[in-house]
């Protein structure tokens, strides 16, 4: 089994900045990808942004050039650093790990944008 628990929500103002974490424990042995999704009230899950062997990344459009992903394999961490946060971020943001042919998600953290 793999576990995921991710850290690093909360309120933050337009405008400012968050970094989200998330460790993965258990069974893994080769990560293929992870990334962070989010869900908003009353729309589908959606995907913020991915990252795969060789580090190759990808953004959704409305999070390029204010969100950055990255990963440390000696952790089997992922990290979310969001910047220039707008009200349409606020969302329950998921880590999602996919190994050995499985997707893995955490529980979720809530970012909440507002003033």
């Amino acid at each position: 089994q793999v576990q995921l628990v991710e850290s690093g929500g909360g309120l933050v103002q337009p405008g400012g900045s968050l970094r989200l974490s998330c460790a993965a424990s258990g069974s893994i042995f080769s990560i293929n990808a992870m990334g962070w999704y989010r869900q908003a009230p009353g729309k589908q899950r959606e995907l913020v942004a991915t990252i795969a062997r060789a580090d190759y990344t990808n953004y959704a459009d409305s999070v390029k050039g204010r969100f950055t992903i990255s990963r440390d394999n000696a952790r089997n961490a992922v990290y979310l650093q969001m910047s220039s946060l707008k009200p349409e971020d606020t969302a329950v943001y998921y880590c999602n790990l996919v190994t050995s042919g499985r997707a893995y998600w955490g529980q979720g953290t809530q970012v909440t944008v507002s003033s």
